[in-house]
């Protein structure tokens, strides 16, 4: 046999070996594709992240909807939120919800399915056989969302123009509004004014 035979039979025999146990592709969490229409806030891959976590998409857009706090609905494979929703706060809520509802906690693996008994719904893993009640497992994610302060100046990229004319930019889970701001700019502005998750603030001499 040539070498060059021995070379072709050694790569058809690795393209037909099976993977051993434990070399599978890890699960990768799906990043929310968000973009911004008017005054709501869209994800546009809504529906490959259904498909992904294989889980109904009512009760996906459901949780979503009771966490950030707002309406919205499906429309084709899309979801749209009333109001702008940063976009890191869309992702945090997704990844509890797999944590909760997806996610097995024994051998951490996404191949589960809900099973309803009652009033509790139970998580079964279809790779070890665990059971759990969703409610007694809910991890939540650990928030990396950092704190903006009143008086203090931060460096912001106007993304948007509100409808009163001001600049709309956005840091971490805040939406902010600066006064005699443009479109396009990157610039220093020192808050002036908190209120939740929106601030007020202006450009900084």
């Amino acid at each position: 046999m040539s070498d060059l035979d021995y070379e072709k039979l050694l790569k058809r025999i690795q393209s037909i070996t099976p993977r051993k146990e434990g070399e599978e592709e890890r699960f990768k969490i799906p990043k929310v594709d968000i973009f911004y229409e008017g005054n709501t806030t869209v994800i546009r891959n809504f529906d490959k992240v259904v498909s992904i976590l294989n889980r109904d998409a009512t009760h996906i857009l459901k949780f979503l909807l009771g966490n950030v706090g707002t309406a919205g609905e499906i429309v084709g494979g899309r979801v749209v939120f009333q109001g702008k929703i940063p976009a890191r706060t869309v992702q945090d809520k997704l990844e509890e919800y797999i944590y909760a509802y997806v996610m097995c906690s024994e051998c951490n693996r996404p191949d589960t399915h809900l099973v309803k008994k009652g009033r509790t719904i139970l998580l079964r893993c279809d790779a070890c056989g665990a059971f759990r009640a969703v409610s007694s497992s809910k991890k939540k994610v650990k928030s990396t969302q950092v704190t903006m302060k009143e008086g203090q100046i931060y460096e912001l990229t106007i993304k948007d123009i509100g409808k009163r004319g001001d600049g709309v930019a956005y840091f971490d889970k805040y939406v902010v509004y600066v006064a005699g701001a443009v479109k396009g700019l990157t610039i220093k502005v020192k808050i002036e004014k908190i209120s939740g998750t929106v601030a007020f603030g202006r450009i900084a001499e």
